[in-house]
């Protein structure tokens, strides 16, 4: 081999040794400025989902990945190591890429169950496409749940978060579908209220703007303040009582009877009208067309 060609090929040596010194140098300044901004910032690394995850997805090292958060907005129950979470956990609210694993989130188990809160209960109640405002209640919903019976329809419930309709419980499918049962979740007390209810009447639910939670009046709705009334109220009927019958005369006139032609019959009573206020029923008699 020549010198030159030695020469050319120790120059190249240098020049690639040259090169990966300056690049292992540019990587290490990005880390340590990196590190700098953390510190300057005060960044943690917290656990994110990477993916979309459904009700019952297990978490994994393919779907779950740390990044750098603000420390004073760091969420409370959030993971600040992937090792902090236990194999076999799964998610019980859907969870979206970039959002934080919380420990609310995630389960055990993917059941109803894990996302009660300690003091409240999940009650079913049968509905349909009336009453189920036509398959448009989904999980996570509130509404209102009303009452009927005996021509009266009262407020039971409300501000009641739904749990499930059917058997779905991710508040991700927004297709409205009619469905026969929903969950809801009630403290122990309007469970049992609602559980009784539906062995005395009948149960609708209204849905409401779910940023109103403001409680409101509970007026009694019943078959009067329809507007229409098909017969007068019993009570009104017994305050306006029927007129008494006339006592017959004790020296009744002898009357007289016509000594030909045809007999003659008494004359037909005036017709009756009923005037109803409100509850209030009055009869009047009408006088006859050219009778005084």
């Amino acid at each position: 081999m020549s010198q030159r060609n030695i020469i050319i090929l120790v120059v190249a040596g240098l020049i690639g040794v040259l090169a990966v010194y300056l690049a292992n140098t540019w990587f290490s300044g990005v880390e340590e400025r990196q590190q700098a901004i953390a510190e300057q910032q005060e960044l943690v690394n917290i656990a994110v989902a990477s993916q979309e995850l459904a009700f019952g997805t297990a978490l994994n090292t393919d779907n779950v990945r740390m990044v750098s958060w603000p420390r004073n907005s760091v969420p409370a129950g959030a993971f600040t190591d992937l090792g902090s979470i236990d194999p076999g956990q799964v998610a019980i609210r859907p969870i979206a890429v970039g959002e934080p694993i919380l420990q609310s989130r995630i389960s055990g188990r993917a059941s109803l169950s894990a996302n009660l809160p300690v003091d409240m209960r999940a009650v079913s109640i049968p509905v349909n496409a009336v009453s189920g405002v036509a398959g448009f209640v989904l999980p996570g919903d509130v509404v209102d749940v009303m009452l009927t019976r005996d021509n009266t329809t009262t407020v039971l419930l409300e501000n009641v978060l739904v749990l499930a309709i059917d058997r779905r419980a991710n508040d991700q499918e927004t297709e409205p579908a009619v469905v026969d049962t929903a969950t809801l979740q009630l403290d122990p007390v309007s469970a049992q209220r609602l559980t009784l209810a539906r062995q005395v009447g009948n149960l609708s639910l209204a849905l409401r703007n779910v940023e109103n939670q403001e409680m409101g009046p509970r007026p009694r709705v019943t078959v009067a303040d329809l507007g229409y009334f098909s017969a007068p109220p019993a009570r009104a009927r017994a305050s306006n009582p029927a007129p008494r019958a006339p006592q017959p005369n004790s020296n009744p006139a002898p009357s007289r009877v016509a000594s030909s032609g045809p007999s003659m019959s008494a004359t037909p009573s005036a017709p009756e009208m009923t005037i109803i206020r409100g509850t209030q029923a009055t009869e009047y008699e009408v006088p006859r067309y050219g009778s005084r």
